[in-house]
């Protein structure tokens, strides 16, 4: 076991839950209701971060670029987009024996997301997850998102620890590795969930997750 080690912060979407497939659910629903178009034609207008990847802006852009857009349609289509996408959120198998025993042990544990604050409870707590973190850092209680460090430095202060003494886990290497490593954690990539389609960045983990299981393998030799 890394002995400093007495806290770990874990990204959210696609580090403890399966986003981008509730993500694509989600789309194919507001597909459905709209009767025209395509699920990853979709998904591709969020990609483009012209809004944010999660704003519903996409979908406003999206109902117009097709001619079908009304005020009331856009806000039918962003509702049962909300509702299709929580409900189809899931956790990858293993993450509550990891946080588990985590806890176990008395490792501190927080949750530093890109995501707003209701939506990272909301997922929290559709997937029973909610109890094992003693601290919750959104996007929007800092106003930056990773890789600018403000999320990850409150996150510390809450916990009550030095950077030295976390380690970060998550999926994306630019956003979660890159800025744990400039602030000298220590950094687990979660390689089973990366979904980043488009990122492209040199950084390198000092170590990778191929399964949730393998968090606890590099963190304490198991």
């Amino acid at each position: 076991m890394y002995s400093k080690i007495r806290a770990v912060i874990f990204d959210l979407d696609n580090t403890l839950v399966d986003f981008v497939e509730a993500k694509i659910k989600a789309c194919k629903a507001v597909i459905n209701r709209i009767g025209c178009g395509d699920a990853n034609e979709l998904l591709n207008y969020f990609l483009r971060w012209r809004h944010g990847f999660e704003s519903h802006e996409n979908i406003a852009d999206y109902l117009k670029d097709k001619g079908v857009y009304s005020d009331e349609l856009y806000k039918e289509c962003c509702e049962i987009y909300d509702n299709v996408k929580l409900e189809n959120i899931t956790l990858y198998p293993g993450i509550k024996n990891v946080l588990s025993n985590l806890k176990q042990r008395g490792i501190k544990l927080a949750v530093v997301t890109d995501a707003e604050n209701g939506h990272a409870i909301s997922r929290l707590q559709k997937t029973d997850l909610l109890k094992y973190f003693d601290v919750i850092v959104s996007a929007d209680m800092t106003g930056k998102r990773k890789p600018e460090p403000d999320s990850l430095l409150l996150a510390l202060k809450k916990l009550g620890v030095e950077a030295e003494e976390a380690a970060i886990v998550g999926d994306s290497l630019r956003r979660d590795i890159e800025a744990g490593k400039k602030l000298g954690m220590l950094t687990v990539y979660a390689a089973y969930g990366d979904r980043n389609f488009f990122e492209r960045v040199g950084c390198k983990a000092n170590f990778v997750a191929r399964s949730p299981e393998d968090i606890l393998k590099v963190l304490f030799f198991e």
